[in-house]
């Protein structure tokens, strides 16, 4: 561990002294492509992740974080200075006899929206809604949840972690675990929220995005039941004429598992789209919660919420989304 820890010592003094020099643009951006970019040295060490012991994993991660998030800070602020050093216009930068713009009444976000839909979709169909926190323990966000230490999913470098036992959660699947922890069977409860994973944000992904969640538990619950909500469920928000059909996968928590797949209208064409997961709760999952995994059985689900909104309304890229652009943002 020690010479892990060295090397991202000096990467980071090293990618330092470098920025301290440099005088334009364009030398910033070879800059961040040769140190904090897809393949710059820092990326270039967690190949050699797989050497490090287990044990010593979580500090060379956490490590690992601090410098990326040191170089990151660091290049924005040499961004900034550089800007700031640009010549000025000359002249006044407000036109003060310039009439005033008209104002405007406000709407509920595309995103905020979507939420309620759902929502309402899932409580004609019985279903209260549960929350929770956005900050998690490794207990709820991966034990409970039948994910062992050494999956890769708890790798430190997939997940934002805050110190060495809580990290910002990756999936609302947490709430089910607390609602099954604070309330008896039969239960049917849907959760919203934020989650949060490292991912280079694109046209499809983002580091942050929202999940609703589905849990129902009862006696000789079926994949029958499954399948027959979430075809309910596209009946209802995507029309009479969506189809649903269940693509076998895995998932940790439940067994069987399933990608779902609806066959919807999109920009004119129908398509099969996958909006998320969905199966049978893993035995394990109940005995984590105290529940009799011989007396009661379930199904859960998960789908992202950006997706749905963006087939919904026909929106091509995740970050419009969140940039705040009222030009997006009023025509949706």
């Amino acid at each position: 561990m020690s010479a892990m820890l060295d090397q991202l010592d000096a990467i980071e003094s090293e990618a330092r002294g470098a920025l301290d020099g440099l005088a334009d643009a364009e030398a910033l951006e070879k800059w961040r492509l040769a140190w904090i970019g897809p393949k710059g040295r820092l990326k270039g060490l967690l190949g050699s992740m797989k050497d490090v012991a287990p044990a010593d994993r979580p500090a060379v991660g956490k490590r690992m974080n601090e410098v990326k998030v040191a170089l990151e800070g660091a290049f924005e602020q040499r961004k900034a200075s550089l800007g700031s050093a640009k010549p000025q216009a000359a002249g006044p930068m407000l036109d003060v006899t310039e009439p005033a713009l008209d104002h405007t009444i406000g709407r509920t976000h595309v995103l905020t929206r979507t939420i309620d839909e759902l929502i309402e979709v899932f409580a004609r169909m019985g279903f209260t809604v549960a929350t929770g926190p956005e900050v998690e323990d490794e207990h709820h966000n991966f034990t409970a949840l039948n994910i062992p230490p050494d999956h890769p999913a708890r790798d430190p470098l997939d997940n934002f972690f805050i110190d060495g036992k809580h990290l910002l959660r990756t999936q609302t699947s947490t709430v089910q675990i607390r609602a099954m922890e604070q309330s008896k069977p039969p239960l049917r409860i849907v959760s919203c929220g934020r989650v949060y994973r490292p991912d280079e944000v694109d046209a499809t992904h983002s580091f942050m995005f929202h999940q609703i969640e589905g849990l129902y538990v009862d006696r000789q619950v079926s994949m029958v039941d499954l399948k027959t909500t979430l075809l309910q469920f596209a009946h209802a928000y995507f029309g009479p004429e969506a189809e649903v059909k269940l693509v076998p996968s895995f998932f940790p928590f439940t067994e069987p598992s399933a990608e779902m797949h609806i066959k919807m209208n999109v920009r004119g064409q129908w398509r099969w789209v996958e909006l998320g997961g969905c199966g049978m709760v893993d035995p394990n999952v109940f005995k984590a919660v105290g529940y009799d995994p011989e007396e009661w059985t379930g199904f859960a689900f998960g789908l992202g919420i950006e997706r749905i909104a963006m087939r919904r309304y026909g929106i091509p890229d995740i970050r419009w989304l969140f940039e705040n652009d009222l030009r997006f943002l009023t025509s949706v």
